[in-house]
């Protein structure tokens, strides 16, 4: 049916997943500052979209006769993305959100690999869709690390 790799990298970006909308949507209600806005805003709508990821990770492990984990199963792993002390320090939450998205990649590319590898189309496909949003939410940001100002 599927191979323990399979399982553990849905489980492992399941709860990437979670941790990433907790710290967007820490990051998006504590920075400050009138450079901050647009990344709030985009933070904001992203926190959807990772919760939509997890939801589909989790449904996904289930179709596999797996649980996806609870938070008792929890270590968080996103050093970069914690809040900043400095609430107008926006250029270390976006350097913390392309650390993320790079690592969301090289999981979804994993992914992708095992279940091709596992003639598992159905986690093909959503490990495929997952890493084009990643993809996208990576070049935000990289638009934003361009145009926002260095001190």
């Amino acid at each position: 049916m599927t191979t323990d790799e399979i399982t553990e990298l849905l489980t492992e970006a399941y709860v990437d997943e979670l941790e990433t909308v907790m710290n967007y949507l820490t990051n998006a209600i504590v920075l400050d500052g009138v450079h901050a806005e647009e990344v709030k805003e985009s933070l904001e709508a992203d926190v959807q979209e990772e919760l939509e990821h997890a939801r589909m990770l989790g449904n996904r492990l289930k179709q596999l006769e797996q649980s996806p984990p609870g938070s008792a199963a929890f270590e968080a792993s996103q050093s970069g993305l914690q809040p900043p002390e400095d609430t107008t320090d926006v250029q270390s939450v976006i350097e913390g959100v392309l650390e993320a998205e790079d690592d969301a990649i090289e999981t979804y590319q994993s992914l992708h690999e095992a279940a091709t590898e596992a003639n598992d189309p159905v986690t093909e496909d959503v490990a495929v869709t997952i890493l084009s949003d990643e993809e996208a939410h990576r070049t935000e940001f990289r638009g934003f690390q361009k145009e926002f100002p260095s001190d």
